[in-house]
């Protein structure tokens, strides 16, 4: 059994915590916000994150899992440190590493023995040097010792659980050979891949890890738009990429881009540290200009199909960036609701879980939020799938018909195949396949 804090209770760090402590370990998760510790302490989870509540409650009923606000003592009491608190996206595209430094400040002013200070956080390449020397500036003259980890996540909102028990690879970038064993060992019974590494290259996976992602991503969008130009359809070619074992198929869905908490701030943020060294990083200029540009692609659909928006009503299925999870961070759905309102149109905003927090940012005017599928869509002119929730892939399309005024479809992620939107009798847009004008029956 390990001694683990956890400072952060975010996705990273509430999964994480959550996950070692069903291997037998004493987690403390800490945060600075009280409102929710009381939260976790009633099984209130503050995500919606499939799988999570009753690991929570397992691990806290087993006394390995507890929560508190008082992070002073959880520093001491614990032998093994993470930090997992926000880096979020500054306005030059620069990580901000302000929570880092308190955090890396906090554990300073309470070591009272040797601790292995693990960044759990995406962080620039040389955060771990900045919290090793930031650390040892506070320490003073305390005979205290300490090594820096860096440990990145790989966790995707929505299979988060699953992802962190069953995790393809741990890395572990770190200032000595005691610490690396010790995180070596805490991992050992995920039975995963492991690699050792120094601290700048852990940090430097991690992003490039993302950002790689995020140009197959951009990259299978380009081919979208010119499948759409010459008549091909995107879904069989990515099929035939996804067949070759070099491509594989992962991540090559064409559609509206990707949003989330990582891809667009991890993009943005390498782009940055490349500006900071004097490289011109071109290539990444282009994924993230492609997703920008791609994400605008469904209004200009939806005015093909409906002419002047004015008027119209438009019903907007699924607002978060991805299926099971309720984060809107980045989400298309904040880009494309305001243009689609800016065209005059009125909104009939669904989605399943995020609906509540979709109207704190987006507003009232010209929009309804609806947590019921077929509610949206009644009497809808058009409607466009931004969110391929379960929801959406299993909605009853005869139903469907019989609520809209116009059986018209825009669809952001190509959820339903060319034949079935056709036989049912919809006008059907997606994305890189052929236009659809269905047969009214």
């Amino acid at each position: 059994m390990k001694k683990i804090t956890v400072i952060g209770t975010g996705y990273v760090g509430l999964v994480s915590g959550t996950c070692f402590s069903d291997y037998g370990n004493r987690v403390i998760c800490c945060d600075i916000d009280a409102k929710k510790i009381d939260r976790l302490k009633n099984y209130d989870i503050p995500i919606y994150e499939p799988g999570l509540e009753p690991l929570v409650r397992k691990n806290v009923e087993r006394g390995n899992l507890s929560f508190t606000t008082d992070i002073s003592n959880a520093i001491q009491e614990s032998d093994i440190i993470f930090i997992a608190v926000g880096t979020p996206m500054s306005p030059s595209g620069e990580a901000d590493l302000s929570y880092v430094k308190a955090a890396a400040e906090m554990i300073a002013s309470h070591m009272n023995s040797y601790k292995v200070i693990v960044v759990k956080s995406t962080v620039p390449v040389g955060t771990g040097r900045m919290v090793q020397k930031l650390i040892q500036e506070h320490i003073g003259e305390r005979l205290v010792s300490f090594d820096v980890v860096s440990n990145p996540e790989f966790l995707r909102e929505g299979s988060a659980v699953y992802d962190c028990m069953n995790m393809e690879r741990a890395i572990i970038g770190s200032t000595g050979e005691q610490s690396a064993d010790i995180i070596r060992e805490l991992h050992a019974p995920f039975e995963t891949k492991v690699l050792v590494t120094d601290l700048e290259t852990a940090e430097m996976i991690k992003y490039a890890a993302n950002a790689f992602l995020a140009t197959k991503i951009s990259f299978i969008n380009s081919i979208a738009n010119l499948c759409e130009r010459y008549g091909a359809d995107v879904g069989h070619v990515s099929e035939g990429m996804g067949m070759d074992s070099r491509i594989s198929g992962k991540f090559l869905q064409a559609g509206i881009g990707y949003g989330g908490s990582c891809f667009p701030k991890d993009t943005e943020a390498l782009r940055y540290m490349s500006q900071q060294v004097d490289y011109d990083f071109s290539m990444l200029d282009a994924v993230i200009q492609t997703n920008e540009a791609q994400r605008m692609i469904v209004v200009r659909k939806a005015q093909d199909l409906l002419g002047d928006l004015g008027g119209k009503t438009i019903a907007v299925l699924g607002l978060t960036f991805k299926p099971d999870t309720d984060d809107l961070r980045y989400a298309p759905s904040l880009d494309v609701i305001p243009a689609l309102v800016r065209g005059g149109a009125y909104v009939r905003a669904f989605d399943p879980v995020a609906a509540h927090e979709a109207e704190m940012l987006l507003g009232t005017e010209r929009i309804t939020y609806y947590r019921d599928l077929y509610e949206a869509v009644e009497g809808a002119d058009l409607c466009l799938i931004l969110t391929e929730w379960e929801d959406v892939l299993h909605m009853d399309l005869a139903r469907v018909k019989e609520l809209v005024k116009q059986p018209k479809f825009v669809d952001g992620r190509n959820c339903f195949s060319l034949e079935l939107m056709r036989q049912r009798g919809f006008s059907y847009r997606s994305v890189g396949r052929p236009d659809v004008d269905g047969v009214l029956v």
